[in-house]
């Protein structure tokens, strides 16, 4: 009997935080898809010249210690 009261009172939290969790999500304000994409391809343009200018970097390095040691 316990178990199963247990298992109604485990049932009401969960079924509870589920509410609250739906009532949270009504609230947030979401973008626009035009926002996401928006964004996303500053995301993505930016992670790229990041990329662009570590590498050179790297090459750079890499080729002023291959000069300096070999």
């Amino acid at each position: 009997m316990d178990i199963k009261k247990s298992l109604t009172v485990r049932d009401n939290f969960l079924v509870a935080y589920l509410r609250q969790v739906k009532e949270e999500l009504i609230k947030v304000s979401w973008p626009t898809r035009h926002e996401v994409t928006r964004l996303s391809w500053i995301v993505i343009l930016t992670s790229l010249l990041v990329g662009l200018v570590v590498g050179g970097f790297d090459y750079i390095f890499t080729k002023l210690m291959g000069f300096l040691i070999g």
